[in-house]
């Protein structure tokens, strides 16, 4: 089993920043050009935890659709997913999923 300090320390060698958030005790923000996911214990170390997102504020906003085009969406603040920012989302993606994996 991958240890979480040594991921932990991985992820914020690689330029990512850690933070917790008071309404998610049991999870750790990972956070990097304005993307945010959370990441929980699991059998096999650090687990992303549903889909990275993009930050609005304090919150995450989650990718969707609305009316034909895919947005960012935070109750009820919305942010355009322009192609620049899912590009920056995917990168995001996958250089956390490396960093975890110690790849």
């Amino acid at each position: 089993m991958p240890d979480s300090a040594e991921q932990l320390q991985r992820l914020y060698l690689s330029g990512f920043e850690l933070q917790t958030f008071e309404r998610y005790p049991k999870c750790i923000g990972v956070m990097r050009d304005n993307c945010v996911a959370l990441l929980v214990p699991g059998v096999d170390g650090l687990q992303i935890l549903g889909t990275p997102g993009w930050r609005m504020g304090e919150i995450m906003g989650v990718l969707t659709e609305m009316e034909g085009r895919r947005v960012f969406q935070a109750k009820s603040e919305v942010v355009e997913a322009t192609l620049e920012r899912l590009a920056i989302l995917e990168k995001f993606r996958q250089d956390l999923v490396a960093s975890i994996r110690g790849l």
